[in-house]
């Protein structure tokens, strides 16, 4: 399917836009997947004036894609950045001028046993005992290490009380859902990336009860267009609450991988938080021990600020499989305020996370 994508790509590269440049060099083309001979794709204007004129265009992108060889039929919708970005829905799961069947956090709808995405080898659920320990940082960085492995990633931010993905991945825009039922999610770093925050005003707190938890869970796994992936990684809020346990019973994850530091009190959180996945029969696929140590830039001094060894001594004694340990590092804190992982580069924080993503791929995880 990477061959027909690539394909694609590169007659839609034929296709020149009057302004200059063309669909895929000015970033216009989103969501594009080839599933069962049917592509896929949505053309995103910058303004809807633009938008208004460029039906010849889709038209023409829309042959270019049944031309390539493998291609049954083609779906092109059009789209524009301004209309999709005016204005976020209401967080209670209120209308929305833009798309007005497109609601947010309602109640889980039933007669769907499954809500995991067909398309998807592997879901990985990254979870925490408690907040503040790296969970977020820990799957952005992870998820961008195993896209440069060439691994196709998904990343699904399901912290819908504090969503910190949007900032860590450096994409805010609000993606674009041209039916009003399907959503498209956005791109970043090699990413299929998809978070609440994106469709929320970030200024607002999401004030919801368990069921519209549920209900917004399923939506982002189920009416996100995430196309053919090689792994999903669901960034879940931290504890042990309604999104884990809607994850769990509902989505079928491979596995789930538990972010702790090493102090005593983190690891208390942590244990019940891998008590709660062997409850729901979600295997454990391993334990990774963030802020284990901090380097002094300075002196090259050594402080073990969070205790020493406690999650790696832990995962020893459970018999689940140690991951590894990743130091407490500015330079990883200034990259995800901007928006660029540290995962990007080739430092050593950068090797650490390829060394994670490798252990993951080499144990048939992702």
């Amino acid at each position: 399917m990477t061959d027909i994508r690539t394909a694609i790509e590169t007659e839609l590269k034929r296709l020149e836009l009057p302004d200059g440049g063309n669909l895929v060099s000015r970033d216009m083309v989103r969501a594009l997947s080839v599933e069962g001979g049917v592509a896929r794709f949505v053309i995103e204007a910058p303004t809807t004036e633009m938008a208004k004129k460029m039906e010849p265009l889709r038209a023409a992108a829309e042959r270019a894609a049944l031309s390539v060889e493998g291609v049954e039929s083609a779906s092109v919708a059009l789209t524009a950045h301004e209309q999709s970005a005016k204005a976020p829905p209401k967080p209670a799961g209120g209308s929305d001028e833009d798309a007005p069947s497109l609601k947010l956090g309602g109640h889980p709808k039933g007669g769907q046993s499954s809500i995991r995405p067909a398309s998807v080898k592997s879901l990985i659920a990254v979870g925490s005992g408690k907040g503040g320990v790296g969970k977020s940082t820990v799957s952005s960085n992870l998820a961008v290490a195993l896209a440069k492995q060439g691994r196709k990633v998904g990343l699904l931010d399901a912290d819908i009380y504090g969503p910190s993905q949007p900032r860590m991945m450096g994409e805010t825009k609000r993606p674009a859902s041209p039916d009003g039922k399907i959503i498209e999610p956005l791109k970043a770093h090699g990413v299929t990336f998809m978070s609440i925050g994106l469709m929320l005003d970030p200024d607002k707190a999401v004030v919801w009860r368990g069921p519209m938890l549920m209900g917004a869970l399923q939506q982002m796994l189920s009416q996100v267009n995430w196309g053919e992936l090689d792994v999903l990684i669901v960034d879940l809020p931290p504890g042990t609450g309604d999104v884990q346990l809607t994850l769990s019973q509902r989505a079928q994850p491979t596995g789930a991988l538990i972010v702790s530091t090493p102090q005593d009190v983190a690891l208390l959180d942590a244990r019940k938080a891998m008590d709660m996945f062997n409850t729901l029969k979600t295997p454990i696929l391993g334990l990774i021990e963030n802020m284990s140590v901090f380097h002094c830039p300075e002196c090259g001094y050594e402080a073990h600020i969070f205790g020493h060894g406690g999650v790696s001594k832990e995962a020893e004694k459970l018999g689940i499989p140690f991951l590894g340990a990743l130091p407490i590092d500015l330079e990883t804190r200034l990259a995800g305020d901007e928006g660029k992982p540290i995962a990007l580069g080739d430092g050593p924080m950068a090797q650490a996370y390829a060394q994670l993503a490798d252990r993951l791929v080499q144990g048939g995880m992702a």
